[in-house]
């Protein structure tokens, strides 16, 4: 039944103040509308958590080649977009060292989900297995893929299969950890070079 019809039936229902009563204990004092107001605050000091332990580790790290090479990659080709980690590239090198990455340093059993970017005339199978295969991702589903269609400006070389997108599943933690990781990694370097120079 629609909340709207519930609402015209119950306007003129008149509440006992034991029923008014029992209703504002229900929701407890920190609630809005049944939903508890401080679960946005509990979130608000684990993600502070988060971040202050991501940055005592980008620092420790700093000397990690192999997090370094990661954090700028990331830095340079990863998607930005709050709670989503992933990845696009043609080069399936930098898809396995993002993907091998996330599980050294994130999560090691993290599960990804990859996605094509695609011309009109591009086998989309083969490109499938292309990925599969190369990314080492061999279980890895597809979300829908993207063909660009025909007359909208083509490169003159086009990628046999493609752009592929791996996204990591579950990532809300993780992009925050990344995002801290990009901003000790760039002032590092970046006060290195200016002392440099």
């Amino acid at each position: 039944m629609a909340k709207g019809t519930l609402s015209n039936w119950s306007q003129e229902v008149e509440l006992t103040a034991e029923q008014k009563a029992a209703i504002v204990e229900r929701a407890g004092p920190g609630s809005r509308r049944g939903v508890p107001v401080d679960t946005q605050w509990r979130r608000q000091a684990e993600i502070k958590a988060i971040r202050a332990e991501a940055r005592e580790f980008a620092v420790s790290h700093l000397d990690d080649a192999h997090f370094v090479a990661g954090v700028v990659l990331y830095w340079g080709e990863g998607a930005k977009t709050r709670n989503y980690m992933d990845l696009s590239n043609g080069d399936p090198g930098a898809l396995r060292c993002f993907v091998n990455w996330v599980r050294t340093y994130l999560d090691a059993q993290a599960e990804f989900v990859l996605a094509l970017h695609l011309h009109d005339g591009n086998d989309e199978d083969a490109a499938k297995q292309y990925w599969r295969r190369e990314t080492g991702l061999a279980d890895a589903s597809f979300t829908k893929t993207f063909i660009k269609p025909t007359g909208t400006g083509h490169r003159k070389n086009q990628l046999e299969y493609g752009v592929c997108r791996v996204r990591t599943r579950n990532a809300s933690n993780h992009w925050h950890k990344v995002m801290v990781w990009i901003d000790v990694v760039a002032q590092h370097y970046g006060s290195l070079q200016s002392v440099a120079g």
